[in-house]
């Protein structure tokens, strides 16, 4: 295998929310934007490119490398890379969820003036689902593309349905 099929295979199946060091450098913005969705930072189709890549992910750790790539980019650059280095995957995986639930609602105590923590909760339980998932071995690659966005989706529902469950249990 050729030194750039290398590179390239690490960059669509390594671990972690998607940063990838090539020779020592990490990707920037940029390069890894293009990476994720196909095309460079703001082109024609980004956003398309985004949603169908994410719903059509074989797994729910694939929806998230996907999803939302400027701020997942800052994700792994600044909390699941640094934690990873010294924790477990799941957990590094689990601190950076729980953390970009609490920026979310961080925007809406901004914004509102008070939160309920109910972004902190549902991505406590987007992070449980990927964890899971994968300890499972969920691969969703064989099925077809209505069947992995329909199980994305699902799982983003039922996430949300136990997030109000448990905010209305804890929070009141």
């Amino acid at each position: 295998m050729s030194a750039g099929c290398k590179r390239r295979r690490s960059l669509q199946l390594g671990d972690g929310m998607g940063i990838r060091k090539d020779q020592g450098h990490q990707f920037s913005l940029g390069h890894y934007l293009k990476r994720r969705n196909g095309v460079a930072l703001g082109a024609s189709g980004s956003l398309g490119n985004m949603m169908q890549r994410s719903f059509g992910a074989a797994s729910f750790a694939g929806f998230w490398r996907y999803w939302n790539p400027i701020f997942s980019y800052y994700l792994d650059k600044h909390v699941y890379g640094p934690t990873s280095r010294f924790a477990p995957r799941w957990l590094a995986l689990l601190v950076t969820f729980l953390i970009c639930g609490s920026l979310h609602d961080i925007v809406t105590l901004v914004y509102r003036g008070s939160t309920q923590f109910l972004f902190t909760l549902w991505f406590l339980f987007f992070a449980l689902g990927v964890i899971l998932s994968e300890g499972m071995g969920m691969n969703m690659a064989r099925r077809p593309f209505w069947f992995r966005a329909a199980m994305h989706l699902t799982y983003l529902l039922v996430c949300l349905v136990l997030a109000i469950s448990a905010q209305e249990l804890f929070v009141g």
